[in-house]
């Protein structure tokens, strides 16, 4: 499972006009399932996206959770972060989740992260989304639950 994680002001995704997810001051979090990726890797990204220490406490270090400041999570579905640019110029998302597979672990992520008490929003599995943001710092941060970055 893959993530990159950006710290948010604020921001949207919209599909077809509409706004389908809206979050104020957060983590704006682009996920990607892989083949090979089990209920471990929804708990390690979960615990890692929870306490993720990148909110400033009252002396500016960055020492503060998602969760200890009352931010919020949008959660985007996001393939593409599974391509494999090495060989010529066209991605290969050879080990990308089939879509059954990702939509059944990015449904688990959502829950999982809401039973930690965040308040989640969404995109749309595979549509066609615009996201907008508002990147606080900025901070983007990536994850990946086979540990190779």
């Amino acid at each position: 499972m893959r993530s990159v994680v950006q710290r948010v002001k604020r921001a949207s995704v919209t599909v077809n006009g509409e706004t389908v997810g809206n979050i104020s001051a957060g983590l704006l979090v682009l996920l990607a399932v892989g083949q090979k990726d089990e209920v471990d890797d929804i708990t390690w990204m979960v615990d890692k996206l929870v306490g993720l220490r990148v909110f400033e406490d009252e002396g500016g270090k960055m020492n503060c959770s998602v969760l200890d400041v009352g931010g919020e999570i949008l959660l985007v579905s996001q393939f593409t972060l599974y391509g494999d640019c090495r060989k010529g110029k066209r991605p290969s998302f050879s080990t990308a989740a089939s879509p059954e597979l990702a939509k059944g672990m990015f449904d688990r992520c959502v829950e999982t992260i809401r039973s930690r008490g965040l308040r989640v929003e969404t995109g749309v599995f595979q549509a066609e989304m615009d996201v907008e943001l508002i990147n606080d710092g900025p901070v983007t941060l990536l994850l990946d639950s086979e540990k190779k970055f």
